[in-house]
């Protein structure tokens, strides 16, 4: 595995900086996001316990953004996710994202590869309404100010749920499928 494929080792000191294991100096957080935007993982841990960080800064990167006014989650959406930790989805929302953004990446893949044959507009505006159909679409009582009602049993609403969760990962297949 190449140094480009293993993660960049982030070391926090007791002083809370930020230590660059492969260049030897100090970073920021804004040269954590850069370093994440060029493709790399990072991997951040407490020099003193060996404790990993990672997702700690990773959503402190992410506050940081959306406190700058570089608003990417809507307010509703923020709100959603606020009560998926204590609602039944909560094991069902990671898997959610992960394969809403997996699907994201290749619809920009694909998008990328056919610039020259499609208009670039025109693709990436039926993705992004694709996308937020799958974000908000399916999960009664999300977008409202109420918790979801008790159902018969855990079981039942899960199945439903991961049944409507497969249907809208179809939907944006089949969407993303057009765009190629």
């Amino acid at each position: 595995m190449s140094d480009s494929d293993s993660p960049l080792l982030i070391k926090r000191y007791a002083s809370r900086r930020l230590y660059n294991t492969e260049t030897s100096d100090y970073v920021t957080l804004d040269d954590i996001a850069t370093v994440i935007r060029s493709g790399r993982e990072v991997q951040i841990v407490d020099l003193k316990s060996g404790d990993d960080l990672t997702r700690q800064y990773l959503l402190q990167i992410i506050a940081e953004h959306e406190s700058r006014g570089e608003n990417m989650l809507p307010v509703n959406v923020l709100n959603d996710l606020v009560r998926s930790y204590t609602s039944q989805a909560t094991s069902m929302v990671p898997q959610f994202l992960a394969t809403s953004f997996e699907m994201l990446r290749e619809g920009q893949n694909k998008m990328m590869e056919q610039m020259p044959d499609n208009s670039p507009m025109q693709a990436l505006m039926a993705q992004q309404e694709a996308f937020m159909k799958a974000m908000s679409g399916g999960f009664t009582g999300w977008s409202g100010t109420s918790a979801p009602e008790p159902q018969e049993s855990a079981e039942d609403e899960k199945s439903e749920d991961l049944a409507d969760i497969k249907k809208q990962l179809a939907e944006l297949q089949t969407k993303l499928s057009k765009l190629s």
